[in-house]
């Protein structure tokens, strides 16, 4: 078994070490003898949606995020394509979880447009929110319904129509600081604000998602062996359970 990766541009989108999301998706297949073929999607590449099972946008500075907010505009229509029709799964975090909504509205500037994937829009906001974040899901991975990471944004998302929110957040601030949401979910599509990095501290969500991705292309016949998480448990558990 193999999965192909597009990892977007990596040396623009790759800030508070997001790569370590990769490495866990691959590390996770590897103990189980599924190849993960990881290709770096770069400014002017053409996109093939049918070609990809997994895609992964980081986040980044402001200025690098413009500048990849319309190179994206060119992949808009591939790039929905694999989510719509194509049921690929997507990780994006902070800011390319931002380019994946409507758009993004910088202060004092006119509007950035985004994939309009997730039917979401990001506003600037004046306060920064800077550290752990803990998250209750609706949704049970290997039957844990938490999360851990570390947020630092001041973009304020909302969330609209079938786009859901990936969890409730019991520690943090989250998508806005308003209504008590983390991150968003539509179909295949996951977006957060958690950096971390986010799947290394949450194995059991980093199996959630190489399952949604056996079993779009190897359909129900798709079973992942169990791996011994003791370790990795033990980390996310003292996270949930300390008081910040």
């Amino acid at each position: 078994m193999e999965f192909n990766l597009a990892y977007l541009y990596p040396e623009l989108l790759n800030i508070y070490g997001d790569k370590g999301n990769i490495l866990a998706i691959q590390q996770r297949c590897l103990w189980r003898g599924i190849n993960l073929n990881i290709h770096k999607i770069n400014p002017g590449d053409k996109i093939n949606p049918d070609l990809y099972d997994f895609y992964f946008i980081g986040g980044g500075q402001d200025q690098q995020q413009l500048m990849i907010a319309d190179e994206l505009q060119t992949q808009k229509n591939a790039l929905t394509e694999a989510a719509d029709s194509n049921d690929a799964v997507f990780l994006a975090i902070c800011g390319g979880y931002q380019l994946l909504g409507e758009y993004y509205k910088p202060a004092n500037k006119d509007k950035v447009p985004g994939l309009e994937i997730m039917d979401t829009y990001t506003i600037a906001g004046n306060k920064r929110y800077i550290g752990n974040v803990t998250v209750n899901t609706e949704f049970s991975c290997n039957d844990i319904k938490t999360l851990v990471g570390f947020e630092n944004h001041s973009g304020l998302t909302y969330l609209r129509g079938d786009t859901k929110p990936l969890g409730v957040v019991s520690t943090g601030n989250g998508n806005n600081a308003e209504d008590n949401t983390e991150g968003g979910v539509y179909k295949n599509v996951f977006g957060s604000y958690l950096h971390g990095s986010l799947l290394p501290k949450n194995p059991h969500f980093t199996d959630y998602l190489i399952s949604l991705a056996g079993k779009r292309k190897y359909n129900d016949n798709f079973k992942l062996e169990a791996l011994d998480d003791k370790i990795e448990l033990f980390a996310h558990n003292r996270v949930i359970n300390k008081k910040y």
